[in-house]
């Protein structure tokens, strides 16, 4: 992609009305445009890494044989009140009346319309288990939207639900998707803390909700320092194995980790004081089991082996697709702008032409453009007739993590540079080094991903 063909919108300026760092880099690095309180139109930027994000999520789904499904956005308020949900939700539902005064709602969740959908077409055990997930946009009408997409009224969501013949079953449901949260924040560069949590109106037994540190986060953690050190790495794990997914869930959820809802004072002292850790955390996720809280009132029922009717047992699962934009900002950025994780990033290099209309510099920089292409990666390419500095900042300010910069001195002695954003380092070396380097360093960040 040509920056002089492309629709970027930089700003300048810090935006007066930004109150943390991703909301201020988001608008600065012309990835979004608020439209009205906490709802964001996303520009092309913005929208490259969010369907990035959704790619990793989708994959990660499916590799633990996850479906994936799409409901709608607005949904009928007789489902609610089946459940007897309607009343309860509270003002974040954006309730809607239609033409015909059918009683309607902007979905801030999805557990009552899947229920619809498995009582309708799933009769026997045999059937199960059963897991569906959709990435779809929500609406919840927050009293007091901000911090950008952080905390917006409409936001994009990976929900998933399973359905299961027991309890047993289902806690498996918990535990697997419990390991594929851990991949999945970790292929965005993201160390996701599993924390016990409060289930809110969503209701059930168990649950987990994933938080990344950050001092900008809206709820306050406490947790024992030795689980910064644990990583999920590129382990294979069976999903069809109870005992596996249970042993991952133990290595990650025996330490103390909780938010100030649940936390306990008396708990938290036992650890030795050394590890003690207290901070701040951004929600990224959270899991739960709810056994038939949903299934029971709205008749989601199989036939057993024994021939008898019961009740599934459910959970579910959601992600906060579009939350994590801002997350990974707030955990990966400088005073320069956005660090953007291999995993994520809306271009894998940036490449920068120091003299735009010159033949040999051109040339060289299509050569490029071309061979890195041609290896699999995505560049955004700087040819527009601009003095340096300021391809420099704006690069700085997009954070992709790589730049190749292209001289005329540097291309008499067959030389380019190549900058890692992380680290500030720069090296000199031959254009065809160069791209043989990024493909090693992209190689095993490809190799990650999982067609279904």
């Amino acid at each position: 992609m040509r920056v002089s063909r492309y629709f970027l919108p930089v700003l300048r300026e810090n935006p007066a009305e930004a109150q943390i760092v991703s909301h201020r880099l988001m608008l600065r690095a012309g990835m979004i445009k608020q439209q009205s309180a906490g709802i964001y139109s996303w520009l092309p930027l913005g929208l490259r890494v969010l369907r990035r994000i959704e790619e990793i999520v989708h994959e990660e789904q499916q590799r633990a044989g996850h479906i994936p499904v799409l409901m709608p956005t607005i949904q009928s308020a007789d489902l609610w009140r089946e459940s007897g949900r309607y009343d309860d939700y509270g003002e974040e539902m954006l309730r809607i009346t239609d033409r015909h005064k059918r009683d309607m709602l902007f979905g801030p969740t999805n557990e009552e319309m899947i229920t619809d959908i498995f009582r309708a077409h799933v009769n026997s055990y045999k059937d199960l288990p059963l897991t569906l997930y959709q990435i779809q946009w929500k609406f919840r009408d927050e009293i007091r939207p901000r911090f950008g997409v952080m905390r917006g009224r409409e936001f994009l969501m990976k929900d998933g639900y399973n359905f299961d013949l027991t309890k047993d079953d289902a806690l498996h449901a918990y535990n697997r998707h419990l390991v594929t949260y851990l991949r999945t924040y970790e292929r965005m560069g993201l160390q996701a803390i599993p924390m016990r949590a409060d289930s809110g109106p969503i209701g059930g037994e168990d649950t987990h909700e994933f938080l990344v540190l950050a001092d900008t986060g809206e709820s306050e953690v406490f947790y024992d320092s030795e689980l910064t050190q644990l990583t999920f790495g590129d382990r294979e794990i069976d999903y069809d194995d109870p005992a596996a997914c249970r042993a991952v869930l133990e290595e990650f959820t025996s330490r103390y980790a909780r938010t100030d809802e649940t936390h306990d004072p008396d708990e938290f002292a036992r650890i030795p004081e050394a590890r003690r850790r207290q901070a701040r955390g951004i929600e990224v996720g959270q899991i739960f089991y709810f056994g038939t809280k949903y299934s029971e009132p709205m008749g989601a029922t199989v036939v057993g082996p024994d021939g008898q009717r019961v009740p599934v047992h459910m959970g579910s699962h959601g992600i906060g697709v579009s939350r994590l934009l801002g997350a990974i900002i707030e955990a990966s950025h400088d005073e320069r702008g956005i660090i953007w994780p291999e995993g994520v990033t809306p271009f894998h290099v940036g490449l920068v032409n120091l003299k735009q209309g010159d033949s040999s510099t051109d040339s060289a920089c299509d050569a490029i453009e071309r061979e890195l292409q041609a290896r699999g990666m995505t560049v955004l390419y700087d040819d527009r007739d601009e003095r340096a500095g300021a391809k420099f900042a704006t690069m700085d300010l997009i954070g992709l993590p790589w730049r190749i910069t292209v001289g005329p001195r540097g291309l008499a002695a067959n030389k380019i540079e190549l900058t890692s954003r992380r680290s500030g380092q720069t090296v000199e070396m031959a254009p065809q080094e160069a791209i043989a380097h990024l493909a090693e360093l992209y190689e095993p960040v490809f190799a990650r991903s999982f067609r279904g």
